[in-house]
Formats: C-alpha cells, structure tokens, sequence
C-alpha cells in the first residue's frame, strides 16, 4: 500500500509540474490543482495508514490510534487550494478578457509598441 501511495504523489507531481510549464493558462490550472492533490495525498499518508481503528485516543483500551493531525491538514490543504484555485481562475479570466489570448508568455511581439 505505501508503494501505491508513493507512486500516486510521485505521478501527480511530475503531471502537476509538467502542466505548470505550459504556455496556457487552462493548463496551468490543472497543473496546481494535481499538485494540490499530491500535496493532500502526502499528508494523509503521514499519519500511517490505519484501518478500524478510533481516531481518539482511549486511556482504558490497549489499542494504538489513528492520528488526527494529518486529517486536520488535509482538510486545511483542501479549503486553501480551492480558494486559491478560485483566486487563479478569475487572474486568468481577466487576462483572458483584457487581451483576448490566454497564453502566458512574457516575451513581447517585435512590433509592440506598447
């Protein structure tokens, strides 16, 4: 299970990056969101994977716990890549509206003037 998880936030990092080095915007976009996701998927991970067992724990019983620590941050990790997702959609939306092209590149055409 723990080669699973490591190939799954390897993937979706090398995917994110990849995506990020694109001249769209689109893309980039997609880029982030993956590498939101291998970031949630890598905390979730370090907090073992433990099956039926209570995430609190329990002074009477002999048994170990799960940790809630990783979920309290993947649950923080979720709420802050949406709204920076949401942040970058409406940056690229008025790009887009204020030049009508959705690239992304910071080199200037030769006969700009601007």
């Amino acid at each position: 299970m723990e080669l699973l998880l490591a190939t799954a936030v390897g993937v979706l990092t090398a995917s994110g990056i990849y995506l990020i080095m694109r001249k769209r915007t689109f893309p980039v976009i997609l880029g982030l969101s993956q590498l939101t996701y291998a970031v949630n998927v890598f905390l979730f991970a370090t907090g073992r994977l433990a099956l039926h067992q209570p995430p609190i724990l329990n002074k009477y019983a002999e048994v170990t716990y799960a940790d809630p620590l990783p979920q309290a941050l993947v649950l923080t990790a979720i709420v802050i890549s949406f709204g920076m997702t949401a942040v970058i959609v409406m940056l690229a939306l008025s790009a887009y509206l204020s030049s009508r092209d959705d690239r992304i590149d910071l080199t200037e055409e030769p006969g700009d003037d601007a």
